[in-house]
């Protein structure tokens, strides 16, 4: 784990921790996934309206936390800022709000919804003959929801090849309907498909460049809760859960030790 993303999951720890909110290991499933992102798109955290800046969807809403630590990370505000998580009258909501956080795109929460807007965007970039590109970020579990497929049918019939739909496989949904061989699926769809480490920086980055001739999907094999054991081994008590004081001491620990 490079130090960076050491310090977006510690800063997640104790925001949550002061907040009593957050879904911490779906956050942690995706640290990697975003820094690659956001090291490699075009975007300017000082002027997050710059006109030819790429547009990135949290279509998982519940990641909300892991997005706005890698937000200040990149300099769009001051980590401490994200501290007022899901208090009164605080501009950071346990969703993300595009009218009150820089860098938010799209409010989203309702799982689903984001892939279909990010579709829409991509649509109306086309028609306008912008060169900007469009990024969803959608999981296995929301992948449940049949609006996900639809928007995928519809990106691929219209060969949209200025989106990219990052495909969080945490297999983390066995409570669920499974979606097995999801790159078989997307493929079916008329996807053009990779299949990559969740938590490899660089192959991340370089899956993050390429372009094809229609929709992208790169399904990122990653682990919920990475990084803390403790996530890993109990996801489901973790799911909506914030730690005590002592329980962060214990989390912190386990980030020093050899990610998992």
């Amino acid at each position: 784990m490079i130090p960076e993303c050491k310090r977006i999951r510690e800063n997640i720890l104790k925001i949550s921790n002061k907040s009593g909110h957050g879904h911490i290991p779906t956050c942690f499933s995706v640290v990697e996934v975003l820094y690659a992102l956001y090291s490699i798109i075009k975007c300017d955290p000082k002027d997050p309206l710059y006109k030819n800046r790429d547009i990135f969807v949290l279509s998982k809403g519940h990641a909300a936390l892991a997005l706005y630590c890698i937000l200040a990370q990149f300099g769009y505000f001051d980590i401490k800022k994200v501290y007022s998580l899901g208090s009164f009258m605080s501009d950071f909501g346990c969703h993300a709000d595009r009218f009150k956080v820089p860098g938010i795109e799209v409010s989203t929460g309702s799982l689903g919804h984001g892939i279909g807007v990010a579709t829409g965007m991509a649509l109306a970039l086309r028609i306008q003959k912008s060169q900007r590109h469009v990024y969803t970020l959608i999981g296995d579990g929301e992948a449940n929801e049949g609006a996900v497929w639809e928007a995928i049918m519809v990106a691929s019939d219209l060969r949209l090849s200025n989106l990219t739909v990052i495909y969080d496989n945490n297999r983390s949904h066995p409570r669920g309907l499974q979606i097995q061989k999801p790159v078989e699926i997307f493929k079916g769809f008329g996807c053009d498909v990779a299949e990559v480490p969740g938590h490899d920086i660089a192959v991340l980055q370089q899956e993050f460049k390429k372009r094809a001739d229609t929709v992208r999907v790169v399904v990122a094999n990653s682990k919920k809760g990475f990084g803390c054991k403790t996530f890993i081994d109990n996801q489901y008590e973790w799911h909506r859960k914030s730690p005590t004081d002592n329980e962060l001491e214990i989390l912190m620990r386990e980030l020093d030790e050899k990610a998992v």
